[in-house]
């Protein structure tokens, strides 16, 4: 059996599964998009369920492909849409709110408050990174304190928290 590469590249608007060779060549892609969700000015989200969905049907049809065509997929690789964030139940995999996506700016009124805290300089100094809404952290600070019971449930080890690639990983294993 040949082996080649699953590349799964889940980007802001839609999900793609890619068949490599051995020699870095495209074989197969499959190409799904799914719903933004834009509740307010400023606000970005996208339905977890629909991103794993979407993940699931590409990678679906190429893996039938690949198996069609005798190939063997030897490994697997993701990549993501940068700093779009999720929290959700680490028993069960159910997110409790929408992924906020990176483009999002709902939180710059916590990064403005860290900054005027003074705590700029420190956070950058511990993380390397500059205080603002398109990293994850502002995010996740919004989500357990706007999501009834968030804070409660992360704080008992309940709930955990990533990136896109992360919540699939979290699925996939």
């Amino acid at each position: 059996m040949t082996k080649v590469y699953l590349a799964i590249d889940q980007g802001t608007t839609s999900s793609r599964a890619i068949l490599f060779d051995q020699n870095g060549n495209s074989l197969f892609t499959a190409q799904k998009e799914f719903r933004q969700i834009f509740p307010h000015p400023g606000w970005v989200e996208h339905d977890p369920e629909e991103i794993w969905q979407s993940v699931l049907d590409v990678c679906h049809q190429v893996v039938a492909q690949a198996d069609k065509d005798g190939l063997k997929i030897a490994g697997t690789g993701i990549t993501n849409q940068r700093e779009t964030t999720l929290v959700w139940d680490r028993t069960t995999g159910q997110p409790v709110y929408n992924a906020i996506v990176w483009q999002d700016r709902r939180t710059a009124d916590i990064c403005a408050g860290l900054t005027a805290q003074g705590a700029a300089a420190e956070i950058e100094q511990c993380t390397g990174l500059v205080v603002d809404p398109y990293f994850s952290a502002s995010k996740i600070a919004w989500i357990l304190d706007n999501v009834d019971g968030a804070r409660q449930r992360a704080e008992s080890g309940e709930l955990v928290f990533g990136t896109v690639e992360t919540f699939l990983i979290w699925r996939l294993t």
